[in-house]
């Protein structure tokens, strides 16, 4: 099919590769996409060693080049981390229902870990109140942080010790792939849903109740909150209020002057204070006003023996294990990526795939529970300065010396004073204007995030999440069973061919039907593209007809086909067979090697003919009217 004096390029017909080089490349591409021993090659022993150690531990990487003056910035981010960890920490922990000095032992040592084996230099560890409230919604369903405080608190150690595990697992094993099925309307759902619920809960410590639900939902939220109006303490509400018109007044002065970021970074503690003066001058439990009480001196203590594995609880730390763990790497990783893209630097999502996983590992066994790198704490470490990972090194000194001196003087802080934090914090997690964007953009993507919020609001968090995740993975398959497949014409004075819905200038050729198929062929869209490439031929039949032309040629373009199993070969082969009962010649374009390769092992290639295959589809048609010319000069 080539006419005569004309440089056609040949497609390259090579002996196909055995299983186990195909098996090994694929195996590549799927875990080990960037490659990362390619840095050990030709070099001598020692320097792969050290190299070695410095992949493993980036701590080593950028330790030796460490001097004061980036100490300076580091101390600066550090020292101003460490005070939005003290009420977060407390906060997050009475949000997970355990004592707060658990969530100051957080802040301790996994920041320490990190600091060794984290590759983001932007990213501050600490709890966060997605995670602080799933782990209790799941927790507390079997065991209630009331009744028996003791188990309650070994489970949410145990399923702190599933995360890690999970977590570096899915790091070691490169199956970060995974995290991927967490879409970014998912979160943005989520997150909205969680921040929603967690913001209807802190009516509890706004109105000072001491009874309260353990349920997620908004309608038991809400029932529980009317039905105790009797509880109620305008006193708690009076001066909840004025914390969070403080806190969100603070958060409103950052936005419009993002230079006094600090302010809005330190009000928090500002918050903690002023309300540890306020509550020990006026003898608020007197008024109604909760406090949280004794917060021993001290480090954290081991609770590696505390881990609880038996049968009864197993499935629900982990499974509280796994959920809370996706959820705290999508949040980290995505967070530790947002930033290393402003400052032009890489994060590597494995190596902090084994980070989180390994301070949560630790964790666990030094009386702290799941931490992950929180966006509003990374935001201010990234807006003061940092330079690099120790300015987490410095944050866990100042925890260090909280807990050795200061811890005993945060024991009369209002619980009405944590709950306007986490309010002010979960505020500007609702973020309705990204929804109202997916909405205008994108009308799938806007269900999969309102699949979320609802889910969480209404239903539960663990529900609301699985349930957006299943819409996410619904749509992908729809996408899979039904590809696109489209029409080509050629642009005038241009060898370029592209869809003719797109392009109307575009122009037809006569006599040949081009059509590109642009995704992989699989059993699940075999009889898709089958039944969509008879439509095509038919449709340009029909319009030929009336014109008293007739389709002679039938051109795939294969460039887009990026993989094919048996059912799709065997698809091919009978579109192939039917093109031949009709008359009409086919030929195929630009196939990928993985596909050429079984095309040519299936003797599919023998059956088209090698020269039926072709590199552009420029080729191909100036083969086709050779092959027209011809056919009429014969007749």
């Amino acid at each position: 099919m080539r006419s005569p004096g004309e440089v056609v390029h040949k497609v390259n017909f090579t002996t196909p590769r055995n299983f186990t080089t195909s098996f090994k490349s694929d195996l590549k591409e799927t875990f080990f996409p960037d490659d990362p021993f390619r840095q050990f090659k030709n070099e001598p022993p020692l320097r792969k060693a050290k190299k070695a150690a410095q992949y493993f531990f980036p701590v080593f990487e950028w330790l030796p080049k460490y001097n004061f003056r980036l100490f300076r910035y580091d101390l600066l981010s550090g020292i101003t981390i460490a005070s939005l960890a003290i009420p977060q920490g407390i906060s997050y922990a009475k949000l997970a229902n355990i004592p707060s000095i658990i969530g100051l032992y957080s802040s301790f040592v996994p920041p320490l870990v990190y600091t060794i084996f984290g590759s983001s230099k932007d990213l501050a560890v600490g709890t966060v109140a997605a995670a602080s409230l799933l782990l209790s919604s799941i927790v507390g369903g079997v065991v209630s942080p009331k009744d028996d405080p003791t188990l309650y608190l070994h489970l949410i150690f145990t399923a702190t010790f599933f995360t890690g595990v999970f977590q570096a697992a899915l790091g070691l094993f490169r199956l970060g792939i995974l995290v991927d099925f967490l879409s970014h309307s998912t979160i943005t759902g989520f997150m909205g849903g969680t921040a929603t619920i967690i913001c209807l809960q802190q009516l509890k410590g706004m109105f000072g109740l001491t009874h309260f639900t353990s349920k997620t939902d908004v309608v038991s939220v809400m029932r529980a909150v009317f039905s105790q109006r009797h509880e109620w303490r305008w006193e708690s509400a009076v001066v909840g209020l004025c914390f969070l018109v403080f806190l969100l007044f603070t958060r409103f002065l950052k936005k419009k002057k993002e230079k006094l970021f600090w302010v809005a970074a330190i009000a928090p503690m500002v918050t903690v204070v002023v309300g540890c003066v306020f509550a020990y001058l006026v003898h608020a439990e007197k008024h109604g006003i909760q406090i949280v009480g004794d917060l021993s001196k001290g480090l954290n203590p081991l609770s590696i023996k505390a881990l609880n594995f038996d049968s009864r609880y197993l499935p629900s730390t982990i499974k509280a294990g796994i959920i809370t763990g996706i959820l705290a790497l999508a949040e980290g990783i995505a967070v530790g990526r947002s930033f290393a893209i402003v400052k032009n630097d890489q994060v590597d999502g494995n190596k902090e795939m084994i980070a989180f996983g390994m301070m949560n590992i630790v964790g666990s066994f030094t009386s702290c529970y799941l931490t992950t790198g929180p966006f509003s704490k990374s935001a201010v470490n990234y807006n003061a300065g940092c330079k690099t990972a120790m300015s987490n090194v410095v944050m866990s000194v100042c925890l260090m010396l909280t807990l050795l001196f200061l811890a005993p003087l945060f024991k009369f802080t209002p619980l009405v004073a944590l709950s306007a934090i986490i309010m002010s914090a979960m505020l500007g997690l609702i973020e309705y204007e990204k929804a109202y964007h997916f909405f205008k953009v994108d009308k799938f993507d806007f269900c999969i995030c309102m699949a979320a919020f609802l889910g969480v609001i209404f239903i539960s968090m663990d529900i609301g999440l699985l349930l957006s995740v299943g819409i996410s993975v619904l749509r992908a398959l729809l996408y899979v069973a039904r590809p696109s497949t489209s029409k080509l014409g050629n642009l005038p004075s241009s060898t370029m061919y592209v869809d003719v819905e797109q392009y109307p200038s575009a122009t037809e050729i006569q006599g040949i039907l081009i059509l590109q198929l642009g995704s992989p062929i699989y059993f699940a869209n075999c009889t898709y593209i089958r039944e969509r490439i008879s439509r095509w031929v038919e449709d340009e039949k029909e319009t030929l007809n009336s014109s008293s032309n007739d389709l002679d040629h039938l051109i795939l373009d294969l460039g887009g086909v990026t993989s094919i199993d048996m059912t799709g070969i065997e698809m091919l082969s009978e579109v192939y067979r039917n093109m031949e009962r009709r008359g009409i010649k086919m030929a195929i374009v630009n196939p990928r090697r993985e596909v050429l390769e079984k095309l040519t092992l299936s003797r599919f290639i023998d059956s088209i003919g090698k020269d039926s295959v072709f590199l552009s589809i420029k080729e191909a048609t100036d083969a086709c009217h050779f092959l027209l010319n011809e056919s009429k000069q014969k007749n």
